[in-house]
């Protein structure tokens, strides 16, 4: 995007904030798509983008998915390595007090609403998501974590 309306760039940061305004346009680092009535939806962020066996995965989709469970509060889902598709993606989820769901039960509800190839391989129940002081979700945390627990 290009417009006064676009911040000047990065505090104290030139080189985060020349890669992103290449050729005088901001790269918000989203990607969107196109319905066929000409609406645009953003599927994701490039930077979360998850490739798994060649197919495209964008996380966002699948924690809309887990939003919908009911006894979800909040998830957030990361791409971790996997030896056989190169990458895979591992669910963090929050239930609501008193929920009993289970990694079955969560992986049970992907499946009749994903593609295979999208139901993460790893669900794992959490009290509260990291967030950063802005109140960002922490998914580099996450990828942490998601390492630390898959040794």
């Amino acid at each position: 995007m290009r417009g006064p309306n676009v911040f000047a760039g990065y505090w104290h940061n030139e080189e985060a904030t020349a890669a992103a305004f290449a050729g005088g346009w901001l790269s918000t680092g989203d990607v969107a798509e196109r319905a066929e009535e000409g609406f645009y939806r953003i599927a994701g962020r490039i930077k979360e983008l998850v490739i798994s066996g060649g197919e495209n995965v964008y996380p966002a989709e699948i924690e809309d998915v887990l939003h919908a469970h009911p006894d979800v509060v909040e998830a957030a889902v990361v791409g971790v390595p996997d030896e056989r598709f190169g990458e895979a993606c591992a669910a963090f989820v929050v239930l609501r007090d008193g929920a009993t769901a289970t990694g079955d039960d969560l992986r049970a509800h992907c499946r009749g609403r994903l593609a295979r190839f999208k139901v993460p391989k790893a669900f794992t129940v959490v009290a509260a998501l990291p967030r950063s002081s802005m109140g960002k979700v922490l998914k580099d945390d996450l990828r942490a974590a998601a390492a630390g627990a898959s040794r």
